[in-house]
């Protein structure tokens, strides 16, 4: 064979991989997201963008197909003409370099530029990307291979929107002022709401208010006008022991019925456990069916971690509700020196956020806990580490227990929505 023309065709196979490269990378990174806004600026083409979305094998597999046939015709090509010209080793050549140059022209270049620019490339490789559907052949034999290769009937997809689709979506949606940014952020709760346990957003053991099984209805009574608390998780001999729950009106009918003097374990109701892993997207729907509002939560040895109300939940939602009880203490305030006093209950993630860094990994979900595992040991007022450019010192220890941190900054990262939010 000529090699001029050999190679000439190599080239051509090499560069009609590059073309395939472009239509498989844009169209699976385009989305449902991208496939409507492709839609709103191409409505012209919108007819025959919809198939191919709904059934996506109709375009990927003839691709794929394609690809691999361009690649094994420029590699079987460029080996012949490698072996006539240096002999045996003129296949190492030929080898060497078919990686380089379709790793270079038909993967590396094409793949990364259709996936910054997936709109306008799907745009663009529309028509081609029909063609290749619509030809008999090649799509019958390719979805044939697969529905071989899967031992089933039917390989054909349908379209998954992301969270992150959503987020793109919601975002574009506010900046367009289609949708208020009150409900953006309410759509990103809702999403972020199904990944989050039980463990994130409960009360902590230490924070927990209970009452002991042996105290009177009159001392819990007490304890309900003290606290503000229409629930009360019951203690048996300690507070590993849950025995029950009480309630605020259970405590008023005994004391309507004169039995201030009777022990509260006689009012309880069966309370409801649940592991630190428990989803809080599967747990609201349980609180509703069941009619219970406060669960406890449970480590992985049996002990009691903390408690989760429903409350809870709904304010991981629409964010923090306060009534006329709650004694509400910001978690960032800033200090006199241009730094922040944080509590050491701020999480990890929000923490992040402020610092506009990410955090060492580990096994704590708060900021004081991050800060004991790095200082490797129960902290004293002053001990200081170092995140980054910035320092955390610990600035109240109640006992065992960081209370409130101060973090000096180099810069505060948007100040004023920052603090105004927390």
């Amino acid at each position: 064979m000529n090699p001029v023309l050999a190679i000439v065709l190599a080239l051509v196979a090499i560069g009609v991989s590059a073309v395939l490269a472009l239509i498989e990378t844009s169209f699976t990174r385009l989305g449902a997201v991208g496939a409507r806004a492709l839609a709103e600026t191409h409505p012209e083409r919108a007819e025959r963008l919809d198939p191919l979305l709904q059934r996506p094998n109709r375009v990927l597999a003839p691709v794929l197909l394609l690809t691999l046939a361009c690649h094994i015709v420029a590699a079987s090509l460029l080996a012949v003409v490698a072996v006539d010209r240096f002999g045996p080793a003129g296949v190492a050549v030929a080898v060497g370099i078919e990686i380089i140059v379709v790793f270079v022209v038909a993967e590396a270049l094409p793949k990364t530029f259709a996936f910054n620019e997936s709109l306008r490339v799907a745009g663009i490789m529309l028509p081609v990307a029909s063609a290749l559907a619509r030809l008999p052949v090649l799509s019958q034999l390719s979805r044939g291979l697969l529905w071989a290769a899967a031992g089933r009937g039917g390989v054909d997809g349908t379209p998954v929107v992301s969270e992150d689709d959503l987020l793109a979506l919601a975002e574009a949606a506010a900046q367009s002022e289609a949708i208020e940014d009150e409900e953006r952020s309410l759509i990103e709760s809702v999403i972020s709401f199904g990944d989050t346990v039980a463990k994130s957003v409960m009360v902590p053991r230490p924070d927990m208010v209970t009452i002991e099984a042996t105290a009177t209805v009159g001392e819990a009574l007490q304890l309900v006008v003290e606290r503000g608390y229409t629930r009360l998780p019951v203690c048996g001999e300690s507070i590993d022991d849950i025995v029950g729950v009480i309630l605020s009106k259970d405590l008023l009918r005994a004391h309507l019925g004169d039995c201030d003097d009777s022990p509260v374990a006689e009012f309880v109701r069966n309370p409801h456990f649940v592991p630190e892993s428990k989803r809080v997207a599967e747990l609201m729907p349980e609180m509703r069916v069941q009619k219970f509002h406060l669960a406890v939560v449970i480590d992985e040895y049996g002990g009691t971690a903390g408690l989760v109300t429903l409350e809870d939940l709904i304010e991981e939602l629409v964010g923090e509700i306060v009534d006329e009880f709650d004694e509400e203490v910001p978690l960032i305030m800033p200090a006199a020196d241009g730094a922040l006093f944080v509590s050491a209950r701020l999480p990890v993630t929000e923490v992040e956020d402020l610092l506009g860094m990410e955090m060492p990994e580990g096994d704590w979900d708060t900021l004081g806990g991050l800060f004991s595992g790095l200082l490797g040991h129960v902290p004293e007022v002053g001990e200081e580490i170092e995140l980054g450019s910035h320092v955390v010192r610990a600035e109240e220890v109640d006992g065992n227990r960081i209370e409130r941190l101060h973090i000096t900054l180099d810069a505060v990262p948007q100040p004023t929505e920052t603090l105004a939010e927390s």
